[in-house]
């Protein structure tokens, strides 16, 4: 257990030290902030990713956004899950990467996907599915699950209970159809988790919050944790938050 712990954090280490130091390369202005702690070492060409996307490059920056300097803009780098993100107190741009997507479609399918997101120009890599009609699919955590997760959820009355891990992989079970809500009553969760998921979310019509309604904000001054929690939906968020627990807000301190 150890032995795979150490490779996942060596992992970690490589694809965010790859990420920030590409970015920093190309944007020096610009704030990075990455989940894991690295040591100040100099990063190794190989590890440098000069290249762009065209697909991204063709569409046009929305207005409300051509004034941005670049020391305006941070980027929360989530190393485990490959996600960047670049934001001005809101999340307003992320991009999840999958690389082993479809990896169950057999020798003939295409491996992997790169879904991403900008408020005012949409979000692509995926198909857009709402939930069942009716169907209330909530989805939560499967690693932080505790009384009062389970007690808010409960609270919803759900038809079905999806327990996966990943904030990024929840929000792509709502935007895919799979889930109705994404309700997670505890404070497991942070910036790095939410911010491209959140961008992608959003540019779709979704809205997440905390368990109070609170947006989140992601200046480069805020605290690293979601303390009160998320509830997050593609449609019909207000049905879900208006039947949260008093007793579980209450016990969530923003």
């Amino acid at each position: 257990q150890t032995g795979a712990n150490d490779l996942q954090t060596k992992a970690d280490r490589l694809v965010q030290m790859s990420i920030c130091a590409s970015l920093a390369r190309k944007f020096p202005k610009v704030t990075i902030i990455g989940e894991e702690e690295l040591p100040a070492d100099e990063v190794t060409e190989e590890l440098i990713e000069d290249g762009h996307c065209e697909e991204i490059l063709k569409k046009t920056c929305p207005t409300q956004y051509t004034g941005i300097k670049e020391e305006e803009l941070v980027i929360w780098v989530d190393p485990l899950d490959g996600t960047k993100e670049y934001t001005e107190g809101k999340a307003i741009a992320g991009v999840i990467n999958q690389p082993y997507y479809n990896y169950e479609a057999g020798a003939d399918a295409v491996l992997g996907r790169t879904i991403w997101g900008v408020l005012g120009i949409g979000a692509f890599g995926f198909q857009l599915t709402e939930a069942p009609a009716g169907k209330h699919i909530i989805i939560t955590t499967r690693s932080h699950s505790s009384a009062l997760v389970n007690d808010c959820i409960s609270a919803l009355n759900p038809d079905s209970v999806i327990r996966v891990g990943g904030a990024g992989n929840k929000i792509i079970q709502l935007i895919e159809g799979k889930a109705s809500a994404y309700v997670f009553a505890s404070p497991g969760c942070k910036k790095w988790d939410t911010c491209a998921p959140e961008a992608i979310l959003h540019a779709v019509g979704g809205k997440i919050t905390d368990i109070h309604g609170n947006s989140f904000q992601y200046n480069k001054e805020v605290k690293h944790m979601n303390s009160a929690g998320v509830l997050a939906t593609l449609r019909n968020y207000d049905y879900y938050a208006i039947r949260i627990p008093n007793t579980v807000k209450q016990s969530l301190v923003p």
